[in-house]
């Protein structure tokens, strides 16, 4: 798999990993490690355990296969999610391809804190909404959602979020006793975190 400016990178299609058991509380509960939760975030939050994230996270930061998750959209810009295994420099990058797949930029990257300019709400999912059949890639609508979630950068997210979330984690396994909990967790921890400027141009808009 070729990405421009990961020519170094041993980049793999990791879109088979969504449906291991581990996936989602390594890839979620990163975003819950400013300390922000009265209780501790627990990969139970997902319909897994610490055994099945312990395992999984061993395949997802393996130095010698970066595991590459491709959300590609029908009508506009997609996503492209990227596990950059460095040695002394891990992190997980966040590109928006654009039509016609002729380039990718990052728009936002996590290392240890979260940094870019993220997406709006809106714009999650329109990207969300909208998977290209077409394309290699993860096409669940759901799946799509919570992959494109560690980019919302929007404090005021509307009511619909939350029942939103709730539907997607659902999807995926989150039991359904603690789902409510879980996606307001998550949608809490974001919105607090939001670095969104209403003044900035999308990174959507091409500009």
């Amino acid at each position: 798999m070729l990405i421009k400016g990961y020519d170094a990178g041993p980049l793999v299609a990791g879109e088979s990993l969504l449906a291991r058991r581990g996936f989602w509380s390594n890839y979620l509960l990163a975003m819950c490690s400013d300390g922000g939760c009265a209780e501790r975030p627990v990969p139970e939050w997902f319909g897994e355990d610490g055994a099945d994230t312990d395992a999984l996270s061993e395949v997802l930061l393996d130095p010698e296969s970066w595991p590459v998750f491709r959300v590609p959209a029908e009508d506009g810009p997609g996503a492209v999610v990227i596990y950059r295994n460095l040695d002394g420099d891990y992190g997980t990058d966040y590109l928006l391809t654009h039509p016609g797949g002729s380039h990718a930029e990052q728009i936002a990257s996590r290392d240890g804190d979260f940094s870019g300019t993220g997406l709006t709400w809106c714009e999650l999912i329109r990207i969300a909404d909208s998977p290209s059949f077409a394309a290699e890639g993860v096409q669940d609508t759901a799946s799509r959602c919570l992959l494109l979630l560690p980019l919302l950068t929007d404090p005021d997210v509307p009511d619909a979020a939350s029942a939103r979330l709730v539907t997607a984690l659902a999807e995926i396994g989150a039991p359904q006793d603690t789902v409510f909990v879980t996606a307001e967790h998550l949608l809490a921890h974001l919105t607090r975190r939001s670095r969104h400027d209403p003044t900035w141009a999308s990174p959507l808009s091409g500009s």
